[in-house]
């Protein structure tokens, strides 16, 4: 073990209070921490060009819920989990990937010139919470993920992803043509009405007690016109609490055509208030906030912007901190989409890849010129041994031309 994995794991184990470290660790070109589709983008690519990887999948995804993936062309209509499934069977044909299960927890940089990062990361298949790994990698990728933070109201968490969605791109179609209910303040039914007006007509925004004075003027602000609008489109506000949604009808019955890409989903469900008669409704799109999954990355010192990693456009996703990337849902490009998470995942592959090379680029040539003044005695001796005289045949010119 080299003098800075000894440093740098000692430190480590200070910091941490965590067991004894049980072996030296590999260092990784990369570790990129999620498995998600941004996460197994980044492996793909860094694989293809063969980056020796390491990928820490903690199996929490925020697509779990949902029924069907959709507008992945390919794979239009899959599983989420069969998704992932197939994904890491393409990765692992190839030879410089490692795949594990398991939690980071923390993410130190572990030299003095901070140019290493060791990750700490809690086995996921052992209740041991103190049975910590260490890896050790030059530069890290951070696709950790977002997380709904959904309200309390009974039946929201246990529907959510099933005939509740927040993406109209990823379940709108299933549901289009159906009666519609919006989930959220005030401030968010313009837009939502904007997303799904070409496939829905029939929309109630069940706004939740937030038709105030001041949700007025927080919508005005972004949408001037919003309540013309919609009774253009004839969306009724409903300011009543919700109660409770309970769900009457299941979507799918398992029956439908697995071939098809999209396949209509007729749920049903009743809105109960606290007061007054219920409501139904076949689909709802919701308007919740989010925030980060995991916390590494800010304990790292990578920036937030609104609740997300900071990630440089024009640098290839890179985060302020050097050597470290944000992929996905959790960056601060503002897309979040299965399609968006895969090009983050490949943009990110490429410019690690080349920094790395640069890096190595640097220090071969620093060798090599350290080398060449070492020899520069020997070379110029036998140079002019056999290089001959000036107007010779073979005569090459002068050793420093």
């Amino acid at each position: 073990m080299g003098p800075f994995f000894t440093l740098a794991l000692t430190a480590l184990a200070a910091v941490t209070n965590a067991a004894a470290i049980r072996q030296a660790p590999i260092e990784y070109d990369a570790i990129i921490v999620g498995g998600g589709p941004a996460g197994l983008s980044a492996a793909s690519g860094l694989a293809r060009v063969r980056r020796n990887i390491l990928l820490i999948d903690s199996g929490e995804y925020r697509n779990a819920p949902t029924r069907h993936m959709h507008d992945v062309l390919g794979f239009d209509g899959v599983t989420p989990a069969y998704f992932r499934w197939a994904a890491r069977q393409q990765i692992n044909h190839y030879g410089t990937v490692t795949m594990t299960n398991g939690t980071v927890v923390r993410i130190d940089r572990g030299d003095d010139k901070k140019t290493r990062f060791v990750v700490s990361a809690r086995n996921n298949n052992d209740n041991d919470s103190e049975d910590i790994s260490y890896y050790v990698a030059r530069k890290i990728v951070l696709a950790t993920g977002l997380r709904d933070v959904l309200p309390e109201t009974p039946g929201l968490r246990e529907n959510w992803g099933n005939g509740i969605f927040w993406c109209p791109w990823c379940d709108g179609h299933e549901h289009a043509d159906q009666r519609l209910g919006l989930l959220g303040s005030l401030d968010h039914v313009p837009s939502s009405v904007r997303e799904v007006v070409t496939l829905n007509k029939d929309i109630i925004a069940f706004v939740n007690g937030t038709d105030t004075p001041e949700y007025r003027a927080i919508t005005t602000e972004s949408f001037k016109d919003w309540e013309r609008y919609l009774q253009i489109h004839d969306v009724p506000v409903d300011n009543r609490t919700i109660a409770a949604i309970e769900r009457l009808r299941n979507g799918t019955t398992g029956d439908e055509d697995p071939s098809l890409p999209t396949v209509p989903e007729h749920d049903l469900f009743r809105v109960n208030f606290t007061n007054g008669e219920f409501v139904e409704r076949d689909a709802f799109l919701a308007s919740f906030p989010s925030e980060q999954t995991s916390n590494v990355g800010e304990q790292l010192g990578v920036r937030l912007v609104d609740g997300r990693l900071f990630a440089n456009q024009s640098a290839g996703l890179i985060t302020n901190i050097p050597g470290v990337y944000a992929v996905g849902d959790a960056n601060s490009d503002g897309t979040t989409n299965v399609p968006h998470a895969l090009f983050t995942g490949k943009r990110v592959a490429v410019y690690l890849h080349v920094a790395i090379a640069r890096e190595d680029g640097e220090a071969e040539l620093s060798s090599a010129d350290v080398s060449k003044r070492d020899l520069e005695p020997e070379a110029r001796s036998l140079w002019d041994t056999v290089n001959g005289a000036p107007g010779d045949i073979l005569y090459a010119g002068e050793f420093d031309q």
